[in-house]
């Protein structure tokens, strides 16, 4: 199976659950099943080829100008952790089907965890570091909608807000710090990337993009000091959370600090970093969780102590500790899924997670005693469990690191943090399931259904497993160990896992920890009552106050910037881009003239003229709304009467058309508006104002005839289009090339920008017409003088009989626009005024009967047909958007063309015919009264009526 199908599986089912979930919960559950076991078997398909060391590929150039290729490539690191996403996905799916309940909308939860789980595959499989950005965000996104998945609680909502807000805030930092990487290889591709580990390491630029990097790392997996957000995420549904824990989102960091190992590892500042955050991490997450009384708080701190445990091993630059590392990303995975799951067994059963209200669930729920224990056992790094062989690594590893030149701190901070995990261990263990059985649960508790129990049952498999027979995973393990180090370092030799090393000080050290744990929790009664009661500093309370103070100082600033007013707000751009502009023009030298002015005649002058003096009757007349309505369509027709002088015919036709349209569009804007703006300036102020436009005008004035005497003239950019339209675009029209073809990105960009426009202006009508604001709209204050004939006989007998002759007209502008002027654009303005004519005449009941088809479609379906031309060129090995054409004989017709670039020049003429109609169609929907009879027939004459009164007459 290809790997953008594996990456693109998720996506793609992410539409089922919401379709599925009509035919119930089980065909729901079993859809998403199916996309992630899919996506799981597709991945193992790829296993063979990357364990005899082939390194699986799949490229295609998307926008190679920007660096931007949509690469994958799977190595045994994304094997590793791909695996993981979706072996663990394929677990959770199975658990929520039995965990959500009735009133929980499945087809929801599953849309958004499949999103996730896309995003997090996407994330490991990436080779350039821009498409992997762009799927880190989307982790941040889909996660933030999982942990607010309900709505209805209040602290469910603020963790999604906290998490979006911290990771959100890493995700923007490590945009910077991987452009930088880029820049400094010249390339964007990860694989090139990590090639370069002394050119990277030279450059000035390396600790600004460490340090970039590592903050986008660190938030993402929960890195002390940012540590908080992860147990605040816990008001999600437990699925969300074991997964969240074990296998994604908190892994990713973990993920990218890995895979950027080769290139960022063994300087003193990755080592200082990465080490000394995770090692604080760990001993501080290991001391909160103990304290903590709700069984997903306890694991949540858990998983960051365990998280900084990974991320210190990482940090210490040596061969076995990315070894230990890779080891304990399995092991973490298997026992904290576990966990989480069994803590949501008790939730869904006892109706509490709060430690102090279980006890003695040993023999009330004996299946889920069994699986949490020896999970937690694991946790603990109890013998003989997974969890026991890579804390002694980590141990191992702390006692040959030293801080500060002493040798006795991080072995020291190691087992105090490995105490500190057994002790909240044991106390998961025997707080909740140890102990006389209570009287007053919540609910009374009993094991579930196998349906619930058997997912975390098939995780303690590995858990026992490699605790007991490491060699079976170590090949594997060693594999992955090799991939991270990139050649960079090396595994000790003669190395290997096994349960028994002789007595060694890690055993000793191992040793110390479980029993000082085991003491440590005889002792919590009073040290509990000494934590509660100790002043310490609240990370939450830290966070909303630095929320809260960011967002007083914004409104302040923009309160003083940008009190509502647009002229305030114009004249502080207008000034600052002035000022700024005539400080480089000072500071640089004139360039010498390259061109020849062209003679002026007597029409440009003339034409010339007219616009100064529409503008300056615009200004001065500004109130008169009506006026200031035909100043500006005099602007415009000179604007195109300009493009037309200057052999610009196809903007010339875009520009006559666009005022047309707009004119209109105003028309009825000002239905709603009195006829003269209130006088709301001094004349100081607008004195002000008119120097500020007169020197801002002035200025742009002087930088555009400075770039026309001063531009370049040996190799013009127009001389590439000119040559090329025809041979590489197919069309003798440039500029229709040009939008379709050359730049039919930005095209792409305009319309989906346009049709959005439009479906906000029909948003806010619906708002307007469906709150009190219709109130308002109804009683303006005034009257708007009503003609005599609301549909005049003459316009309605025109617009019928010039509409099919406009229509042709616009057809065939379309068919001729890519070798003459015309175009998708210029005929669905065309098209748009000749149905915008019916409309006006015969009135908007009449017109919106006979619609056929609602805007909205139009403009999806402008969009879709365009998306899915440029999408089509990527089954070719093209760029996205590239075009072909052909020339074509069918007797007894000439010769002719076809191109691709005609299916994406229709998807631009639905797009604009439709965005112009839902708009003015808004408009039209505003002038409607509910008071009022509106007429579905034009000129107001209704036959049956006129029947009836014929009857009645004779």
């Amino acid at each position: 199976m290809s790997l953008f199908l594996i990456v693109a599986l998720p996506f793609l089912g992410a539409l089922l659950p919401g379709l599925m979930i009509k035919a119930g919960r089980q065909a729901c559950f079993s859809a998403t099943f199916l996309v992630t076991l899919t996506a799981f078997v597709g991945l193992v398909s790829q296993a063979p080829a990357v364990l005899r060391g082939e390194t699986v590929t799949a490229r295609v150039e998307w926008l190679p100008g920007l660096g931007m290729n949509a690469n994958l490539f799977l190595d045994p690191l994304g094997l590793f952790f791909a695996g993981l996403i979706l072996g663990i996905g394929l677990l959770i799916v199975a658990y929520a089907r039995s965990y959500l309940s009735r009133d929980d909308n499945m087809g929801e939860f599953f849309t958004y965890l499949l999103l996730f789980q896309g995003a997090m595959v996407g994330i490991v499989l990436s080779d350039n570091i821009l498409m992997l950005l762009v799927f880190w965000e989307l982790t941040s996104l889909s996660s933030f909608l999982l942990i607010g998945f309900w709505k209805h609680l209040p602290e469910g909502r603020q963790g999604a807000r906290m998490a979006l807000t911290v990771t959100g805030m890493g995700g923007l930092a490590m945009i910077g710090g991987m452009l930088l990487l880029g820049e400094i290889v010249g390339s964007y591709d990860l694989t090139v990337i990590l090639e370069n580990r002394d050119l990277i390491q030279a450059s000035p630029l390396y600790i600004p993009a460490l340090l970039l990097i590592l903050l986008g790392c660190f938030t993402k997996s929960a890195q002390f000091p940012f540590h908080f957000w992860l147990p605040h995420a816990m008001a999600a549904p437990t699925p969300v959370s074991a997964y969240l824990h074990s296998a994604t989102m908190v892994k990713a960091g973990i993920f990218l600090m890995a895979r950027m190992w080769p290139v960022l590892s063994g300087s003193d500042a990755w080592f200082w970093l990465v080490s000394g955050a995770g090692l604080a991490t760990m001993v501080i997450g290991a001391v909160i969780a103990l304290f903590k009384h709700d069984l997903k708080a306890l694991l949540a701190f858990s998983t960051v102590s365990h998280l900084g445990f990974i991320t210190f091993l990482l940090g210490t630059g040596t061969g076995f500790g990315a070894l230990a590392a890779v080891f304990h990303i399995l092991n973490h995975a298997a026992f904290k899924c576990a966990l989480f799951m069994t803590a949501g067994i008790i939730d869904h059963e006892a109706h509490t997670r709060d430690i102090r209200r279980l006890g003695g669930l040993r023999t009330l729920m004996p299946v889920t005693f069994v699986i949490a224990t020896l999970a937690a056992l694991a946790m603990a790094g109890f013998p003989l469990l997974n969890g026991f062989l890579s804390k002694e690594m980590m141990l191992e590893e702390a006692l040959h690191t030293s801080f500060f030149g002493t040798h006795w701190f991080v072995p020291a901070a190691a087992t105090l943090g490995a105490l500190f995990s057994a002790a909240y261990s044991f106390r998961f263990i025997f707080h909740t399931f140890f102990g006389p059985v209570r009287d007053d649960y919540p609910a009374k508790p009993h094991d579930p259904g196998a349906k619930l129990w058997i997912p975390p049952a098939i995780l303690i498999i590995p858990v026992v497993g490699i605790g007991l027979l490491p060699f079976l995973v170590e090949p594997f393990v060693f594999f992955v160990t090799e991939a991270v180090l990139g050649g960079t370092a090396e595994i000790p030799e003669g190395y290997h896992l096994a349960i028994w090393h002789g007595f060694t000080i890690p055993l000793l050290m191992s040793a110390i920890a479980v029993v000082g744990g085991a003491l440590l929790l005889m002792a919590f009664a009073p040290l509990s009552r000494a934590w509660e009661t100790m002043p310490r500093p609240e990370a939450k309370g830290i966070f909303d106050a630095v929320i809260a103070g960011c967002v007083t100082v914004a409104r302040t600033v923009t309160g003083r910037l940008h009190d509502g007013s647009f002229t305030r707000f114009a004249a502080i751009f207008v000034v600052t881009v002035v000022v700024v502009g005539v400080y480089a023009w000072i500071g640089g030298e004139p360039a010498a003239e390259s061109r020849a002015s062209l003679p002026i005649t007597a029409n440009a002058l003339a034409a010339w003229g007219m616009l100064i003096a529409a503008a300056g009757f615009l200004v001065a007349y500004h109130r008169n709304r009506l006026a200031v309505l035909i100043l500006m369509g005099i602007i415009g027709l000179m604007v195109s009467v300009a493009f037309n002088y200057f052999s610009a015919p196809d903007l010339a036709l875009t520009q006559i058309s666009v005022e047309v349209v707009t004119i209109i569009l105003l028309l009825l804007a000002l239905n709603f508006l009195p006829d003269y703006s209130p006088r709301e300036s001094t004349l100081p102020r607008r004195a002000r104002d008119a120097a500020i436009a007169v020197v801002g005008g002035g200025a742009v004035a002087m930088l555009t005839y400075a770039v026309l005497l001063t531009g370049p003239v040996e190799a013009p950019i127009s001389d590439y289009h000119l040559q090329n339209s025809y041979v590489g675009g197919g069309g003798t029209n440039v500029v229709n090339v040009i939008l379709v073809d050359f730049r039919g990105f930005d095209t792409f960009g305009e319309i989906t920008v346009l049709g959005i426009a439009a479906l906000v202006i029909y948003a806010l009508t619906e708002t307007i017409l469906s709150s009190t604001a219709r109130a308002r709209l109804l009683n303006r204050g005034y009257e708007t003088p009503k003609a005599g004939d609301a549909h005049p006989l003459m316009m309605v007998v025109l617009t019928r009989v010039i509409m099919p002759v406009i229509l042709l007209v616009g057809f065939y502008i379309f068919l001729r626009g890519h070798n003459e002027p015309g175009g998708g654009f210029i005929s669905g303005l065309i098209v748009a005024i000749a149905v915008v004519m019916q409309y006006m005449a015969s009135g908007f009941a009449w017109a919106e009967k006979r619609q056929r088809f609602p805007y909205h479609g139009i403009v999806g379906a402008g969009v879709l047909i365009a998306g899915l031309t440029g999408i089509g060129s990527w089954f070719v090995g093209e760029p996205f958007l590239t075009s072909a054409f052909g020339y074509f004989r069918i007797p007894p017709f000439e010769k002719f063309e076809l191109a691709t670039a005609m299916a994406f020049d229709l998807g631009v003429f639905l797009a604009v015919v439709g965005a112009v109609m839902l708009s003015l169609e808004s408009f039209s929907r505003l002038g409607r009264r509910a008071d009022t009879e509106v007429s579905e027939h034009p000129m107001d004459i209704d036959p049956s009526r006129e029947a009836t009164r014929a009857a009645e007459g004779a």
